[in-house]
């Protein structure tokens, strides 16, 4: 089964559809798809509900499919750098599904592992805790969270062989693995495919099994928030 595909174009090619449930993968703009978010944008596809750490920035990344509506719906931990996201949800026209960080790549790990739910300690008494099941073990109060299986699952890697093992690096394996497993469907986005047998077993991250499609691009990988100092006077 060949999984490599020429470019994100023809690597979506009849798998998106309106109403979809995306999982992406990434943290901020490190590890996020965005040659694939970029061809989803192209592709016009609306009403997605996008499970991701956040909605990426102003005019990158997810942050794309925000400004041309494509997004009926986000399952997000942090939402704090895309000024259009706080704009559009406040004035209710995007759905937002708050969930702390950990619960949310937990939820993503049950989907891919075939667990439909799990309790967890986190957010009891508070609003995430709302309409949720309550359960006490040990004596203290859990609550149920669901696990997340998407129609498609987007993420970005380092390096992959042809069979679709995949190697990340440093900070970007983040959201990606989980993301990738709990789609019905997982496309890959890497900056280099090499040789098969050329990856050590040991240092693989993500089996080819989860992976359906992969292509290779060039990144632009831009810095979400760059902190500088003044150059100091020479004395």
């Amino acid at each position: 089964m060949n999984k490599i595909y020429p470019n994100a174009a023809a690597a979506l090619d009849g798998l998106l559809f309106d109403g979809m449930t995306i999982a992406s993968g990434g943290f901020g703009l490190c590890g996020i798809p965005e040659l694939l978010i970029a061809a989803i944008r192209d592709a016009g596809t609306k009403s997605l509900t996008v499970a991701s750490n956040n909605a990426g920035v102003d005019g990158f990344g997810l942050g794309q499919l925000l400004e041309t509506r494509q997004v009926k719906k986000m399952i997000s931990s942090y939402v704090g750098e895309n000024a259009e996201f706080m704009r559009q949800y406040l004035s209710g026209e995007l759905e937002l599904e708050f969930n702390p960080q950990g619960t949310l790549a937990e939820r993503m790990r049950a989907g891919g592992a075939g667990i439909p739910g799990f309790y967890t300690a986190t957010g009891v008494g508070t609003v995430i805790a709302e309409g949720k099941d309550v359960k006490v073990f040990n004596g203290r109060e859990y609550i149920l969270e669901t696990g997340i299986i998407a129609d498609l699952s987007i993420v970005k890697a380092w390096k992959a062989d042809p069979s679709g093992n995949l190697v990340f690096r440093k900070t970007a394996r983040n959201f990606n693995p989980p993301a990738a497993t709990c789609g019905k469907v997982c496309v890959v986005e890497v900056e280099e495919i090499v040789p098969l047998g050329s990856l050590d077993p040991d240092t693989i991250h993500l089996p080819g099994i989860y992976v359906h499609r992969l292509i290779q691009g060039a990144h632009e990988k831009r810095i979400e928030q760059r902190t500088t100092r003044k150059r100091e006077a020479a004395q």
